[in-house]
């Protein structure tokens, strides 16, 4: 197991769980971007520093080694570096010839490279991951969820507060069989965006 350091930005490290695994982390950044990847495909396996590259800067051997390595579910690999924009902005010189190894060698084994900043991991996609992962699991009574999704086909434009005004039970029971049903991906809304009673929601 390898030893985490603080992080100089946000101090935060630790663990977070991904499939019945512990995935470790060394940035706020880092937790969030693990969050996201197992809110978007349940199946996805996780590693963190999976590798080291040597590679050869001018005269110099170096190493690098990426923050984690992605196999999505569709088989599909990815080395990832997870970085603040600030910081990549900064200690681009540095940075680039480590970036450009890690690319090659993620090449040539058939997947690819990429670098992971905040804006492409904190957003309304971070937030509903946050409140909807939870809930996947969370318990959902069998009659209530048939009247939300009875509400949802029969809607000739559902959203999220019709199909809850439309369900024939007391309202937070309602709310909270939508929020489960969303959260199961039994019923459709646009996760980019954040879910409010007027989003279009649709049975899947």
């Amino acid at each position: 197991m390898r030893r985490i350091p603080l992080s100089r930005r946000s101090h935060v490290t630790g663990f977070r769980p991904l499939d019945g695994e512990a995935v470790e982390h060394e940035s706020a950044l880092e937790r969030d971007f693990v969050l996201l990847v197992s809110f978007l495909d349940a199946g996805a396996a996780i590693t963190s520093q999976p590798l080291t590259i040597e590679y050869r800067d001018g005269a110099r051997l170096r190493r690098y080694t990426p923050d984690f390595r992605v196999i999505w579910s569709d088989g599909h690999s990815e080395l990832v570096e997870v970085k603040y924009r600030a910081d990549l902005r900064n200690q681009w010189a540095q940075l680039r010839p480590g970036f450009v190894a890690a690319r090659a060698k993620a090449t040539a084994s058939g997947g690819r490279f990429r670098i992971a900043t905040e804006r492409g991991i904190r957003g309304p996609l971070l937030d509903n991951a946050r409140r909807l992962l939870p809930l996947r699991g969370a318990p959902l009574d069998p009659g209530t969820s048939e009247h939300a999704l009875r509400a949802a086909r029969s809607l000739s434009d559902p959203t999220f507060g019709r199909i809850v005004d439309a369900m024939s039970c007391d309202r937070a029971s309602a709310l909270g069989a939508v929020w489960r049903l969303i959260a199961r991906g039994a019923l459709d809304t646009d996760l980019a965006a954040p879910i409010k009673l007027d989003s279009p929601v649709r049975a899947a």
